[in-house]
């Protein structure tokens, strides 16, 4: 066993850093921060791969899949962290992007390393979830051979859920495991086999792209502002009419009115500015063009043109 974790590229001895020990305070930040500068090169080099990742991922969602999150450790608390961002940021139910980590919620503020030698346990919690052959089940493990992680890939292949691996080392276990595998290779840690450092930014930075990317790709994001965003506090509702005020032009009073007839629905409030149409007509766009607010606006467009000979499934009328 020893042997085996020697021979980890994440546990290896980082030579830039063997006197680290004896440096200044800045010294050491100037070392980690030349490590760190390494992690987005790493990534940049998995790009095709993540790419491949998210297509599928969208085409499972399309079809009322989700994707799930598995880790240990580190790697357990950043899919918790990026799991929870995305229904105040892209406004989807809290069921469609899950994370699940070794040892349950007591393990996001405290370390509870035995459990991720557990694969039963893995199991148990995707199936406390419901995990269907429509999911999406993302396993990260820096080391890439973590058994709750490699329990929760086999599980959900048995089941027949598109699978992906992301780790930080070579031909890992993870990867060859899972449909796909990211292995985003940063090299030996500033503090020799501290995932948390490298591995664990490599890996928040996969799935801010994996959930990022696939949200745009769902019509969450028109142009670059989040409108799908959820104004459920007060800083959000601002946030809301400057999106509304950036993308249209109108003042701010004017976006706060419109915002408040649509009960702060962003999409809405938009459309119906650029197009003047009422709320209801606006409803109609968006659920034609499938979220997508410049396909909402297109589709007027063309049938504006099309007089009352055009119509978007026979209903509108409205424009003769």
């Amino acid at each position: 066993m020893l042997q085996e974790i020697s021979n980890l590229l994440t546990e290896q001895v980082n030579e830039n850093t063997k006197d680290i020990d004896k440096k200044s305070t800045l010294e050491v930040l100037e070392l980690i921060n030349s490590e760190d500068k390494k992690v987005a090169y790493a990534v940049e080099e998995q790009l095709p791969k993540i790419a491949k990742v998210i297509d599928k991922i969208v085409t499972m969602i399309k079809k009322n899949g989700r994707i799930i999150y598995v880790g240990a450790g580190t790697s357990g608390r950043i899919a918790i962290l990026d799991a929870a961002e995305c229904p105040p940021t892209f406004g989807t139910p809290p069921e469609l992007v899950m994370g699940i980590i070794a040892g349950g919620e007591k393990a996001l503020t405290q370390a509870i390393e035995g459990v991720e030698d557990c694969k039963e346990e893995a199991v148990k919690q995707l199936e406390e979830i419901n995990l269907n052959p429509k999911d999406v089940v993302i396993g990260l493990a820096a080391s890439g051979r973590t058994p709750y992680v490699l329990g929760a890939i086999e599980y959900a292949k048995s089941l027949g859920c598109y699978t992906v691996g992301i780790s930080c080392t070579q031909n890992s276990l993870l990867s060859r495991l899972a449909d796909d595998g990211i292995e985003v290779i940063v090299g030996p840690e500033v503090v020799s086999g501290s995932t948390r450092l490298k591995a664990g930014t490599a890996q928040k930075m996969v799935l801010n792209m994996i959930s990022t990317t696939t949200m745009i790709l769902l019509g969450k994001v028109y142009g670059n502002l989040m409108v799908d965003v959820q104004p459920s506090n007060l800083k959000l509702k601002e946030r809301a009419k400057k999106i509304v005020m950036e993308s249209t032009g109108i003042d701010y009073k004017k976006a706060e009115e419109i915002l408040e007839s649509v009960n702060f629905n962003i999409k809405l409030a938009i459309i119906m500015v650029k197009t003047g149409c009422n709320k209801d007509i606006a409803e109609e766009l968006l659920e034609e063009s499938e979220g997508f607010i410049h396909k909402a606006l297109f589709i007027y467009k063309n049938k504006r043109k099309g007089g009352k000979n055009e119509s978007i499934n026979g209903m509108f009328r409205w424009y003769v």
